[in-house]
């Protein structure tokens, strides 16, 4: 039996909920998360931000 991990949980929750892009600005504390997204083969897409503040303006286009 393996575990999954939460951050491919977390991947696999936005995939299912439909989610194509995710915008985000990277740092410590999303290492984990980071690293799903290489396991997952960038799915949804993930976009980086100069500055976390500009994720959430991306975000609502």
């Amino acid at each position: 039996m393996t575990s999954t991990k939460v951050s491919d949980y977390l991947l696999e929750r936005l995939r299912e909920w439909g989610v194509d892009d995710v915008f985000a600005f990277p740092g410590d504390g999303i290492n984990g998360i980071l690293a799903a997204w290489g396991r997952a083969d960038n799915e949804p897409k993930f976009i980086q931000s100069r500055h976390e503040e500009m994720s959430a303006f991306e975000a609502v286009g």
